[in-house]
């Protein structure tokens, strides 16, 4: 591994690609100290705190938020809204692309369409800041994080200009560093900054678990004790490799090319397979899941503090009732999640895999499946290959989300901790690494290098090449 991190300096093209990525990524954490003009620090310090352990109302989307916004809302900056817009604005218009005939068109365009679809897209980036950075501007000032030079009628709306102003650009110069990593840097730009972001709350997670270790076997609340650690650290270890197995988990199925007879020679006649993934949607399911699963709980903490003010008895019950069992954790939330994740599995897998295309595909290369007819009956064997290892991909997907829920909940740990044990920020760096290894792995390989996990120096060079599945 060391002789591979030192062949990565050894290529000059890699070694500018990789320091410049981490310059890029350098500048997007400095960001985060460039603070909004009349925004109170300290209160919006103290209120990040009280977040931390609040898991009825806000405090859970503000911690949800902060997955993809890279901060710990302990200080609002430029960079507050992160590159959440953006992507907010690539998954719509993905989704579009399958119900927009406009959208099928230019998709089928090939390079100049996907262009076109980008232009749109940063066009609703800007669109999508605009709106979040409403929210978040107003959720400051209800919340009493407006200094008082601002808090004047006449200055409020220079407080508004100059933070949607601040948000949106903070934003869309993310996703310029992002482009900028494609094109200049290893790739995955988007990716890479969205990782940075959830890595850098890992040390403020180890600094809540310092800070609270007890060594007694009777730790005070809101304390945890030397089995605890132990144990929190084999699930991360467990949960991050089993996470590794299913996001590179395929399901291969045999190709068989056929044969062109040209003259006295036959070409084709080849045996590949076609890859599959076991888990297809990715986090997607994760994401829309967790987000819906929010507001329940938001709603109904709301709805008990209505009622207890006043209301009938029954209604107070029913309303304090509904507020305690769909917080993290409890049975009723735990089940609705996991048929949400099923449902959006299915749903995303649907959306971003076509078998009549692939089935099209297959049968235009002059390829065919075993013992298949092309055309129809190929779809129809693909499409229940899919749903079969969606249902497994859905059910690792349930599970890897639930694991922070219920380490939360028993553990009595916040949830920026246990979100180290699972759920959409570890899928996300663990898929966004994977794929780094590879991208750096294959400019190794091709310069005749060992890769990052084909051995030391004396490996045999693309050895990684002839793994068979």
């Amino acid at each position: 591994m060391i002789q591979a991190l030192i062949n990565i300096f050894r290529i000059a093209d890699l070694r500018t690609r990789v320091l410049f990525t981490l310059g890029m990524l350098l500048i997007y954490r400095i960001g985060f100290w460039i603070p909004l003009p009349g925004v109170d620090q300290n209160a919006l310090k103290q209120l990040a705190q009280s977040s931390q352990t609040d898991s009825d109302g806000f405090g859970r989307l503000l911690q949800y938020a902060s997955i993809f916004s890279g901060g710990t809302l302990s200080q609002s900056t430029i960079f507050g809204l992160g590159i959440m817009p953006y992507i907010t604005a690539a998954i719509i218009f993905q989704l579009l692309q399958t119900a927009v005939p406009r959208l099928q068109e230019l998709k089928k365009e090939g390079a100049s369409g996907q262009q076109k679809i980008q232009e749109w897209t940063r066009y609703a980036t800007v669109a999508m800041c605009v709106v979040q950075g409403v929210m978040w501007m107003k959720f400051m000032e209800g919340s009493g994080l407006v200094t008082p030079a601002f808090a004047t009628p006449g200055a409020k709306l220079m407080f508004y200009a100059a933070g949607l102003t601040g948000l949106t650009a903070g934003s869309i110069f993310l996703m310029w560093l992002g482009e900028q990593i494609d094109k200049y840097g290893i790739g995955n730009g988007v990716s890479l900054i969205l990782t940075a972001g959830i890595i850098a709350q890992l040390p403020g997670a180890i600094m809540w678990l310092v800070e609270n270790f007890e060594v007694s076997q009777q730790s005070s609340e809101g304390g945890i004790g030397v089995m605890g650690i132990i144990f929190l650290a084999a699930a991360f270890v467990f949960v991050v490799a089993g996470a590794i197995v299913i996001t590179v988990a395929q399901r291969r199925i045999p190709i068989q090319q056929a044969k062109h007879t040209r003259g006295r020679k036959v070409y084709g006649g080849q045996r590949h397979y076609l890859p599959l993934r076991i888990n297809h949607a990715g986090v997607m399911p994760i994401i829309f899941a967790s987000s819906l699963m929010i507001f329940p709980s938001t709603i109904f903490g709301w709805m008990r503090t209505q009622a207890s003010a006043s209301g009938p008895d029954w209604w107070a019950n029913t309303t304090s009732f509904l507020a305690d069992n769909f917080q993290m954790g409890m049975w009723p939330y735990v089940v609705i999640e996991i048929l949400l994740i099923y449902f959006f599995s299915f749903f995303w897998t649907t959306v971003v895999f076509s078998p009549e295309d692939m089935a099209k595909q297959l049968r235009e290369s002059g390829s065919f499946i075993p013992g298949l007819r092309p055309g129809p009956r190929t779809a129809e064997y693909l499409e229940t290959v899919v749903e079969r290892i969606t249902y497994v991909g859905g059910g690792f997907l349930a599970i890897i989300a639930i694991i922070p829920s219920l380490v939360a909940t028993e553990m009595g740990v916040p949830f920026f901790v246990a979100s180290f044990l699972g759920g959409t920020g570890l899928l996300i760096v663990v898929a966004v690494i994977l794929d780094l290894i590879q991208r750096i792995e294959a400019n190794l390989l091709m310069r005749n290098y060992s890769g990052l996990i084909g051995g030391g120096e004396g490996s045999k060079p693309g050895r990684i090449r002839s793994r068979k599945g």
